[in-house]
């Protein structure tokens, strides 16, 4: 563990004397994860405390950053669009500064795509080095240089600023990184080795958050499950929960996510703290034992349901979302009914879903792939039919049932509000602005796809 060091500080310092009284402004846009919208949180802190301002107004900013993620290609494709979009930004208006960072950039052949490819691109950085931004913003501002720095990896950062996104929920990164290297996964090569933060710096944190208003945290990491590993004295996830959940005035605790051969009794039995919700993403990806094989995932289909009758046998109201994929190379049609037959008998309440695309540098990737992309598309259609099927049936039957909803505030472009029951259950009513950040009752009243609409009782 490390603070942000002095030349850092120095140069924050150094930028906020040249931009004081200039009003210039700043715009985030942030690709994949909820790790990646906590490090962008981490970012528009920094930029703020150099005293820029956040717009949402691209054509506003004087700076722009692109936080990328490296785990799906469409992601990637995203990226370069978007990226595309600056250079006639950029030629209006030299001075404008723009920079990309995260999972994309420390794949070599990505730094070296932006580097050469987009000249008009000023600032690229890594995973590993956004407590340097401060410095990096000044070489760019002041010494009218190009960064361009990735290192391979890192320490965690404390006591870094955070411009947090919402007013009663908050994301607390526990551990970053992760250590099994599935087949398929860019994530290790990305974000390097797991690191567990002190769990005296994450309780600090969430009492700081809670003091701020702040009534539910979400813990982060890549396997929340393996949290502790090299921490001295010994502690794992399932101590963590019980110290969280002793935090007065915290009401909700919620954590993603979940690698199932990390899934210990022990911490099942910890899900049933009065703070922690009952939800987990618990990625499966396959229900196939050959394909989790040869995806390195290190537990089979038995494994996986045998967890999930644990969980139900422990927590009955609990909700079980996933990631599956289809198309990994090899894959075949009874790889695909398996996979079928796993949602069937899980009955998941929500999926994540992806046809599969290869990451450079990842074993999968060189791996032989005979299936037409016409065929993956097919199979996975038909495994979202079965899925879809059966989470809004689940949403249907939740219909005249009252659930504790933890009220966050209004919807965009609605005049309604919103929040989340426990199971994380994304609901929709009618309120009033001092209801915001409460705990109340909802009754759903009507069930559509993949929310609900409900009414205070």
């Amino acid at each position: 563990m490390k603070s942000i060091t002095h030349h850092h500080n120095q140069a924050l310092r150094e930028v906020y004397q040249a931009i004081r009284g200039k009003k210039l402004q700043y715009h985030i846009s942030t690709f994949g994860c909820q790790m990646n919208d906590h490090d962008s949180e981490k970012m528009a802190g920094l930029l703020e405390t150099m005293g820029y301002t956040y717009t949402a107004d691209e054509t506003a900013a004087d700076l722009i950053l692109f936080n990328t993620c490296a785990v799906r290609e469409n992601a990637e494709l995203r990226v370069f669009g978007n990226i595309g979009r600056m250079k006639p930004l950029k030629a209006a208006k030299p001075e404008l500064i723009v920079g990309v960072c995260g999972c994309m950039m420390q794949q070599d052949h990505m730094k070296h795509a932006i580097k050469d490819k987009y000249s008009y691109v000023d600032l690229v950085f890594g995973t590993h080095n956004l407590s340097a931004l401060p410095d990096y913003v000044r070489r760019v501002l002041l010494e009218k240089e190009r960064v361009v720095e990735i290192i391979a990896d890192g320490s965690i950062v404390e006591g870094l600023p955070v411009v947090r996104n919402l007013d009663v929920k908050a994301f607390v990164t526990i551990m970053q990184g992760c250590d099994n290297f599935c087949s398929y996964c860019i994530v290790p090569y990305t974000r390097g080795r797991e690191k567990s933060r002190t769990p005296e710096a994450i309780l600090e944190e969430i009492e700081g958050l809670v003091e701020q208003g702040i009534k539910e945290v979400t813990l982060l990491g890549q396997n929340v499950n393996s949290y502790g590993k090299g921490l001295v004295p010994a502690i794992d996830f399932a101590d963590l929960l019980h110290r969280v959940n002793a935090i007065e005035g915290l009401e909700r605790i919620r954590f993603m996510t979940s690698h199932p051969k990390d899934l210990t009794d022990r911490l099942i039995e910890a899900m049933t703290l009065d703070k922690v919700m009952p939800t987990i993403h618990l990625p499966a990806q396959s229900g196939s034992d050959k394909i989790l094989q040869a995806m390195n995932r290190k537990y089979t289909k038995a494994d996986y349901l045998g967890l999930v009758d644990k969980l139900r046998q422990m927590i009955p109201d609990i909700a079980i979302t996933s990631d599956l994929i289809i198309g990994f190379p090899g894959e075949t049609e009874e790889d695909v009914d398996d996979t079928i037959d796993l949602i069937r008998r899980v009955e998941f309440d929500a999926a994540f879903t992806f046809i599969y695309s290869p990451r450079v540098g990842t074993p999968a990737a060189g791996l032989p792939d005979e299936t037409s992309e016409r065929t993956k598309h097919e199979r996975f259609d038909r495994m979202l039919a079965v899925l879809n099927e059966i989470v809004i049936a689940k949403h249907k039957a939740r219909e005249g049932r009252v659930f504790e909803v933890l009220i966050e505030g209004k919807q965009e472009r609605s005049a309604a509000y919103q929040g989340r029951t426990k199971q994380d259950f994304l609901v929709t009513f009618s309120a009033k602005p001092e209801d915001i950040g409460q705990l109340r009752p909802v009754r759903i009243t009507k069930a559509r796809k993949f929310s609900l609409e409900g009414e205070l009782v």
